[in-house]
Formats: C-alpha cells, sequence, structure tokens
C-alpha cells in the first residue's frame, strides 16, 4: 500500500466514525427523492468503510460488520453508493462491490438487480 492511499484509508475510517456517531445504520426508511432518500451517496459511502477491502478485492472475505451495514441498504441506494464518484476515487471496483451482498449471503435481495453496467448479485 502506498502512503496515499494509507492516508486515504485512514481519512475514511476517521470520517466513518465521525458520520457513525452522527447518523443511525438504518438507510432504508429515510424519506426522499433519490436512491438513498436525503441522503448523498457521496457521504453514505463512508458508513461502509468496513466494506472498503470486499469492494475492492473479491478474495478479500466480507467482514460480518460489512454484511451487517449491508443488509440494511437497499439495493438502489448501494447501486448509488457503488457507482458514486467517491467510491471510485476510493478504489472500490463496481463490479467486486456488487458481488458483496451473494458474498454475505443476504436473503430476500432481488436478483439480478441492474446497476448501471453491473448487476448486484443476490
Amino acid at each position: 500500500m502506498g502512503g496515499g492511499l494509507i492516508l486515504r484509508y485512514m481519512w475514511m475510517v476517521g470520517l466513518f466514525a465521525i458520520v457513525g456517531n452522527n447518523w443511525g445504520f438504518e438507510i432504508e426508511g429515510v424519506e426522499g427523492d433519490g436512491e438513498c432518500g436525503q441522503l448523498d451517496p457521496e457521504v453514505l459511502i463512508y458508513k461502509l468503510a468496513s466494506c472498503a477491502p470486499s469492494g475492492q478485492d473479491e478474495n478479500v472475505e466480507v467482514p460480518p460488520k460489512c454484511c451487517g451495514l449491508i443488509q440494511k441498504v437497499r439495493t438502489s441506494c448501494l447501486c448509488a453508493i457503488i457507482l458514486s464518484k467517491e467510491a471510485k476515487s476510493l478504489g472500490i471496483n463496481p463490479v467486486v462491490a456488487a458481488t458483496i451482498p451473494k458474498r454475505c449471503k443476504i436473503a430476500g435481495r432481488p436478483k439480478g438487480y441492474k446497476c448501471g453496467a453491473y448487476v448486484v448479485q443476490a
């Protein structure tokens, strides 16, 4: 890991801690016009900091904390997060990130949900 990548990851974890203390993790019930209600996918990605390594490499085991968070995120919101500019800047691979719900064995996800050019696996 290069120095810049380590610094970016540390910043992401730090912001996650701040955001996590100010927002509840229940994203599904938030009302609003966007895929994530009134919350911005560019910011919500930091709530999923524990998922970052699993979203970069499909050979990295998905931590239980990540699976717990992913279970609370609507598929449309997860798609918006995966496709966000911030996810790209953090090195999240949309093809790999779209496999996280399946790797977490989360039941009840829509099969074959189209997320841009990718399919979120159930």
